[in-house]
């Protein structure tokens, strides 16, 4: 079992949860493929930490085959909200939330 973290990643935490929904219990093959078609912003950023815990698990010999690992947990957990101001009309201000997000990728053998 590999596992790779991407942490403060500055995309919503929201948006970036439909993506692990997409490729939670594939094979980490085809959840590149489906990331790679995909049009969401933060694809490019699950994608990297799927190509991260593939290269942790050939690198430390847990895989014989890449191609048998399959994506086993994928969590993606709010991080540290950065707070901003604007301002309004008739001296009124609206506060702006600039969210991130931590990404782990744990990937695992096919049973």
């Amino acid at each position: 079992m590999s596992k790779a973290m991407l942490k403060h990643y500055r995309g919503k935490p929201r948006k970036t949860r439909l993506l692990a929904d997409l490729i939670r219990g594939k094979r980490a093959s085809e959840a590149l493929t489906l990331l790679g078609l995909s049009t969401a912003a933060s694809a490019k950023a699950v994608a990297k930490v799927l190509r991260s815990a593939l290269a942790n698990a050939t690198d430390r010999g847990q895989a014989d085959d890449p191609e048998s690992l399959i994506v086993r947990r994928v969590t993606v957990d709010q991080g540290p909200t950065i707070k901003r101001f604007r301002a309004r009309a008739r001296g009124r201000v609206n506060h702006i939330r600039k969210r991130s997000c931590h990404i782990q990728v744990e990937l695992g053998e096919a049973k």
